[in-house]
């Protein structure tokens, strides 16, 4: 906590708005997306994808997982709860929504569905784009899967893996992920191999979402990592998310940002 709270003050020093953006593609993706304030009808059905899950006192059995596929820990959680505390924030939520929207990506791979609250924003975003979502509980995807039957998201494809192994197996390129949003396992080793074994699925259009940059030591460290590889070219931190492109006309840049 003690980290978090001085990383923030760190951000909060260094972050600009718009009018310390002097890069038209970020000034144009801040001013038209991030600080995009219009209501939008898609806000309610996240709110109500939320609502059925903050009233939903079932309990299940949450399993987390280690490097390959071993079991970390496992506990009984009420669904409700998970969402309180798991799932993506309201705020965060319209955010994502933004963003899928406004690069609009054909493919989306989420890197950890949980609830699928997350999962809601990307499908909502672009509802023609095809998404696969990657969870390592059973019960939790199955309660996603629900949910988005229940929404009609029809363009999802859950799958419950370890998440190298999918890597591995699945022989990933530039088609199957023109955005990806990480909020898998929130470790630095963990992040740094997700980034290492995706990268030959990048392109000039790409777009990198990571979650909780400066959760930790580590993740500060693999957030600087990431920030100085080479074929990183634009980055921008949010505080919580650090969004990464891949643009080879673009000078390299950092910019923090406050939302």
């Amino acid at each position: 906590m003690l980290f978090q709270i001085k990383a923030y003050f760190n951000f909060l020093w260094n972050s600009k708005n718009q009018h310390g953006v002097h890069s038209p593609f970020v000034y144009s993706l801040v001013t038209k997306c991030f600080y995009d304030r219009k209501s939008k009808a898609e806000y309610g059905v996240l709110r109500n994808y939320r609502k059925t899950l903050l009233q939903n006192k079932n309990t299940i059995e949450v399993t987390d997982f280690g490097a390959g596929s071993r079991v970390f820990k496992s506990n009984t959680r009420q669904i409700s709860k998970i969402a309180q505390t798991a799932g993506i924030t309201s705020k965060r939520a319209e955010l994502l929504y933004r963003i899928v929207n406004y690069f609009q990506p054909d493919t989306i791979l989420e890197i950890g569905t949980s609830l699928g609250l997350a999962t809601a924003a990307l499908a909502l975003g672009n509802p023609k784009a095809n998404i696969t979502t990657l969870e390592g509980c059973p019960e939790t995807s199955g309660i996603a899967k629900t949910q988005f039957q229940k929404f009609k998201f029809n363009t999802i494809e859950s799958v419950v893996t370890e998440f190298t192994e999918y890597f591995k197996n699945c022989q990933l390129n530039t088609e199957h992920c023109q955005l990806i949003y990480f909020d898998g396992n929130h470790s630095k080793e963990a992040t740094l191999t997700y980034f290492e074994m995706l990268l030959p699925t990048i392109t000039n259009d790409t777009v990198w979402i990571f979650d909780d940059i400066h959760w930790s030591e580590g993740m500060d460290e693999a957030w600087e990592i990431i920030k100085n590889h080479p074929k990183v070219t634009v980055t921008i931190d949010t505080f919580q998310w650090g969004l990464v492109f891949f643009r080879y006309e673009q000078e390299k840049e950092h910019f923090v940002v406050r939302i």
